[in-house]
């Protein structure tokens, strides 16, 4: 099953829309604030918020950064 991450920060608008728009579809994802764990973000080459990663077995399959309904569609579980 993948796993869906949401890296955010409390004070970003786009940041919330995404949350918004995954609440709305009932798509369980977990969020993480960057600068709280920097070396989950550094792991990933997290470089802005939001950026949502859909991961395999710890791989990244899909990375969309910033608020792109059709790309958050296109979150398959």
């Amino acid at each position: 099953m993948a796993r869906i991450i949401k890296f955010e920060k409390n004070d970003c608008a786009p940041c919330a829309q995404v949350s918004a728009f995954l609440d709305n579809r009932g798509i369980p994802y977990e969020t993480i604030n960057p600068f709280d764990q920097p070396d989950l973000a550094a792991k990933f080459k997290i470089r802005t918020v939001p950026t949502v990663l859909v991961l395999d077995n710890e791989e990244v399959q899909q990375r969309i950064i910033g608020f792109k309904p059709e790309e958050l569609a296109s979150i398959a579980l």
